[in-house]
């Protein structure tokens, strides 16, 4: 089988949703050239950005970097990655030791914050005695110390690595849990009235994950391989474990999922979105719609 693009070989992928069929060097360069339109596309970034990447030293972060930092080569856009350590025992240490060894590589400037340090608890500590799921607290508490890094460091965008699978599965839990005013807020770039919110944007929104690890792998690039000890039991991996089975013999469902969703999303939004906060949660200041905010609301529990 010879490579569609350049007719040589050996091939790496056969993409069932387009019958395509790519060596590694064409791969490498589509995924490249795919992501950069997408973020043209959808004016993701524009030049003079300070863009603070979410880095877990995983493969989709590790593949966000990878391309924003020809951004940041070409003079477009500035690069600083932080790496949250959430303080998982036999997980976390190594994750962190590959964030930083990427960023040093590709002269990225690189942060290393802990749940410890702005919250006074590990996600360890909490799920001793938790009153919610480990993915409930580590979503809620990622998010407020991504904000607060943002605005100490001057960022005008936040990037995380959510691929295609990601974005598919939060949109058929939230469906599946009647949360209207959630699924209001996924897209592909985070639309909020309130300045004290960062943008975020996902520049990988419509890579499949299984592109993503390719990718990686073909770049040869380090990745923290390990899955979270505390996942698998959550829904959404319940979720994912779904679409991966459906996907087998509808391989274009998670794209006709996505842009049936990006359809009706206007729609969503205009009936069943809440206005964005104006106050001020009463104990850290960050942007509630009640005198706590989510993330203070856990820990007052705690």
């Amino acid at each position: 089988m010879k490579c569609d693009s350049c007719g040589s070989g050996p091939v790496i992928i056969h993409r069932k949703h387009s019958g395509q069929v790519l060596c590694k060097d064409c791969f490498i360069q589509r995924m490249q050239k795919k992501v950069l339109k997408d973020i043209r596309k959808y004016k993701l970034v524009r030049k003079g950005d300070k863009i603070l990447l979410g880095l877990s030293g995983g493969k989709d972060s590790v593949m966000t970097m990878d391309i924003l930092s020809n951004l940041q080569e070409r003079g477009i856009v500035e690069l600083v990655a932080v790496t949250i350590d959430e303080g998982i025992a036999g997980y976390r240490a190594e994750g962190v030791e590959i964030a930083t060894e990427i960023a040093r590589e590709m002269n990225i400037q690189h942060k290393v914050v802990s749940f410890n340090e702005y919250l006074g608890v590990t996600l360890d500590e909490m799920m001793k005695n938790p009153h919610s799921g480990a993915c409930t607290y580590c979503g809620v508490f990622r998010r407020w110390i991504l904000n607060r890094v943002a605005r100490e460091v001057g960022a005008t965008k936040i990037a995380t690595g959510h691929n295609l699978d990601d974005e598919v599965q939060s949109i058929l839990m939230n469906y599946l849990e009647g949360n209207l005013d959630n699924l209001t807020r996924i897209g592909v770039k985070s639309q909020s009235n309130d300045p004290r919110f960062t943008v975020k944007i996902k520049p990988l929104r419509e890579v499949p994950e299984k592109e993503v690890a390719l990718y990686v792998l073909a770049r040869e690039l380090p990745v923290h391989l390990a899955e979270c000890p505390y996942s698998g039991d959550s829904f959404r991996a319940e979720v994912g474990h779904f679409l991966k089975e459906i996907s087998l013999k509808h391989p274009t469902i998670m794209y006709s999922t996505l842009r049936g969703f990006d359809r009706i999303k206007p729609v969503l939004k205009k009936e069943y979105s809440r206005k964005s906060p104006h106050t001020m949660c009463e104990v850290c200041g960050e942007p509630a719609a009640t005198p706590l905010c989510k993330a203070c609301s856990f820990l007052k529990m705690m």
